[in-house]
């Protein structure tokens, strides 16, 4: 199933809500453009289909496959959901892993 683009500016639930830190996070910098980035890959990943870096950054808006990375990384965490990402090789190239977020189901 294809989920539309989610355009870059599209408020999200994770909009409002102060989840990261770092010793080089600042929140008056870094706050809203992680949460909703963190809010654009999860709309896009919720459908469980399996997608590349590049695929969710193109379907976000995004351009940093690195922080797209991140963000798959974050929704792992108990404080952005405890979400089951999991990734394989693409069966069709050697260099390129894809990745989804699981359901329920997939957990038990």
């Amino acid at each position: 199933m294809n989920r539309p683009v989610v355009a870059a500016n599209t408020p999200t639930l994770f909009d409002t809500l102060p989840r990261f830190d770092g010793t080089t996070f600042d929140p008056a910098l870094d706050g809203d453009r992680l949460r909703r980035q963190l809010g654009r890959v999860f709309e896009v990943m919720r459908d469980g289909a399996w997608r590349s870096l590049s695929e969710i950054a193109a379907a976000t808006g995004d351009r940093s496959d690195a922080s797209i990375s991140a963000r798959l990384r974050d929704l792992r965490k108990a404080k952005h959901g405890s979400h089951l990402v999991e990734r394989r090789r693409r069966a069709s190239s050697l260099g390129v892993w894809e990745y989804r977020i699981g359901t329920a189901e997939d957990a038990a």
